[in-house]
């Protein structure tokens, strides 16, 4: 299929290149109807553990919907414009989003235990700093090697490889992300609250399909399209793909089921804790009987010089015990009453 356009536009004339943009634009309309949904939602969440988790969840979506807008750099030909855009916010939108999952699993790990874990504005400083480096790093590349290099990195092609390394190189941090994030995921699925395992496996499974596509684009843009022949042709399809695809695991796997989560009705983890616990370890529920707590602080009023330490205390459930009065289950037996006229017989003869 061909147009008339710009050759640096052919791309979005091609058959790729229509699927691929319609998938993106898809995922850019459905991105804007969770931010708002989640917005709605907001007002109907009791439970405070999760209404602290929507600051963070409204971040991810902002760096999913970078990810969607991010397809059309790819899909446009690599230019003097696209080319610090695909360095730049390729490996800064993923660590975005890797760092709320990242933070989403660490606040699990203490609410499947019966925590509280981090608070909404910790959670925020700490996706602020993760995705800090890779802004960084991104801005390094692009400030120091770029801005020498522009004209080779648009129409260089002896160095075609070696852009692809370096363009893999600068999102190791994101990969290390990636595998934090998974490993404190599976953490989160350990422990005694099962309300909250649900949560975890979201993350589990939305990591899962985002590392098996990482493997797949990075194997087939540094080794697949040279062993092919397919090498620069199908460097930009791949990457472009792979934008997309990551986009939709983190609507379909992760946000999706975590908005049907947001407004159901928390189960009582602290009883599914206290079962889980061994019999000696349990808490005992119950109502301290203050009568005798009283009467110890009175004892030690009296005795001035008697330590606190010393003065013995009294089990309430065993002095209530001993209160009770002891119940007689002996079988009674029938007695003989006295003759009133007999005893009044026996009087008079002793008076005579």
């Amino acid at each position: 299929m061909s147009c008339n356009v710009e050759p640096d536009y052919q791309y979005l004339c091609s058959t790729w290149g229509i699927v691929v943009e319609t998938l993106a634009a898809a995922g850019i309309v459905f991105t804007i109807a969770l931010m708002l949904a989640l917005l709605i939602m907001v007002p109907r969440i009791c439970d405070a553990a999760k209404r602290a988790l929507v600051p963070i969840q409204f971040i991810f979506l902002i760096g999913t919907f970078g990810i969607f807008g991010l397809t059309f750099a790819f899909i446009i030909r690599l230019n003097i414009r696209t080319c610090p855009t695909r360095f730049f916010l390729f490996g800064v939108l993923f660590a975005i989003c890797f760092s709320c999952l990242l933070v989403h699993a660490s606040k699990l790990v203490r609410l499947i235990r019966g925590g509280l874990g981090m608070l909404w504005w910790v959670m925020i400083m700490t996706v602020i700093a993760l995705s800090l480096v890779q802004i960084i790093i991104a801005i390094l590349y692009v400030a120091i090697y770029l801005g020498r290099n522009m004209n080779e990195c648009v129409l260089g092609t002896a160095n075609l490889q070696q852009r692809n390394i370096d363009f893999v190189l600068i999102l190791i941090y994101v990969l290390a992300l990636m595998a934090v994030t998974l490993l404190i995921s599976m953490i989160a699925m350990c422990g005694p609250c099962k309300y909250w395992i649900r949560h975890s496996i979201h993350i589990f499974i939305t990591m899962c399909f985002s590392i098996a596509i990482w493997v797949v684009w990075i194997v087939m843009l540094l080794r697949g399209n040279i062993s092919l022949g397919k090498n620069p042709q199908w460097d930009d399809p791949v990457r472009a793909i792979a934008l997309v695809a990551n986009g939709w695991v983190f609507l379909i796997f992760y946000m999706i089921p975590e908005l049907c989560l947001m407004s159901r009705h928390q189960s009582d983890c602290a009883k599914q804790i206290n079962h889980s616990q061994p019999h000696l370890l349990r808490q005992p529920v119950g109502i301290d009987n203050r009568v005798f707590t009283q009467e110890d602080s009175s004892q030690v009023q009296d005795s001035g010089r008697s330590s606190p330490s010393s003065i013995p205390r009294f089990d309430a459930t065993l002095a209530m015990r001993d209160m009770e009065p002891a119940k007689e289950f002996s079988i009674p037996r029938p007695q003989q009453r006295p003759n009133s006229y007999m005893q009044y017989r026996t009087h008079d003869l002793s008076q005579m």
